[in-house]
């Protein structure tokens, strides 16, 4: 059997106006990501592992901001086409683990429903899904609220 591992990170703007969507969740809160998708930080971060685990690039070589079909769109459609991507060269995801970094709004009460729904899209079982979160002690553009960061990382099995 083969394994692959990949890493991910992604890093959004916090600006009032916006909604808050991470992990495909919207999460109340009075600012939110700014990007040119929808900026779901999380999802963006596992695109990016499982590009990167597959060998594929990263997300700005398949969905680049500068093109007018991804502007607002849903990164569970990112996530759903890098399923495929990845599926196309012969892999599936065993499972992933991953971290947000945010001083707040708290995202501990939706981690469940963020499991769920990243589950459901990548085909494995909300066991196989990883998501934690931390502060950074108040230091840094995401302690003074200005800004989010996710990090994850995917075991792919060729199949």
């Amino acid at each position: 059997m083969s394994y692959r591992i990949g890493s991910g990170v992604d890093f959004h703007q916090l600006a009032e106006g916006r909604d808050l969507m991470i992990g495909g969740v919207h999460i109340p809160h009075s600012k939110g990501a700014v990007g040119h998708s929808d900026a779901d930080v999380l999802l963006h971060a596992i695109c990016d592992a499982l590009l990167g685990a597959a060998c594929l690039g990263d997300i700005g070589v398949h969905f680049p901001d500068t093109d007018a079909a991804y502007k607002n769109i849903d990164s569970k459609i990112l996530l759903k086409q890098t399923v495929k991507l990845i599926a196309n060269e012969g892999y599936r995801i065993v499972n992933i683990d991953s971290t947000l970094c945010l001083q707040e709004p708290k995202i501990k009460p939706y981690i469940p429903q963020m499991q769920q729904v990243i589950a459901a899209i990548v085909g494995v079982t909300e066991k196989d899904i990883s998501v934690k979160a931390t502060t950074t002690e108040q230091m840094g553009f995401v302690g003074r609220k200005e800004g989010v960061i996710a990090y994850a990382t995917v075991l792919l099995q060729k199949f």
